[in-house]
């Protein structure tokens, strides 16, 4: 079964996460560092290795709603991605999620370096979606 990859668009960082088969469950994958990685590239081999069939894309929202200027960096990052990307692209509002990643990782031992929390945000935001496509279709029967 295919599953869905989440991504957490910075600008020096992107965090990956990725769904369990059955699309339950949403886990971090890893972070992708765009100054000594080609972001793209990387997208593209995480998609070939996970058996991915949909991508879900964390949109930064400003706190009204409306789109800033990171949420146009994210489109035109998933718009250079999208000619080379075969499967659906959906784009989640991702408000919030960094705090909801710090909170996760405030609970959990650390090293003693400071862990980017990237893809921890990124595996927040997957999850959202699989809750809400869960809840949906709970309202649904």
């Amino acid at each position: 079964m295919a599953r869905s990859l989440g991504l957490d668009i910075g600008n020096r960082r992107i965090g990956v996460a990725v769904s369990d088969a059955l699309k339950m469950i949403a886990r971090p994958l890893g972070v992708i560092d765009r100054k000594t990685e080609k972001a793209i590239e990387r997208v593209m081999q995480f998609v070939a290795q996970q058996q991915i069939d949909e991508l879900i894309v964390g949109l930064p929202f400003n706190a009204d709603g409306s789109k800033g200027e990171q949420a146009t960096r994210v489109e035109t990052f998933v718009e250079q991605l999208r000619p080379q990307l075969h499967v659906p692209i959906h784009f989640c509002d991702e408000r919030y999620s960094t705090l909801d990643a710090r909170a996760i990782m405030h609970g959990q031992k650390r090293n003693r370096q400071t862990e980017p929390d990237d893809a921890i945000a990124a595996a927040v935001i997957l999850q959202r979606v699989l809750d809400e496509r869960r809840a949906h279709d709970v309202d649904d029967d």
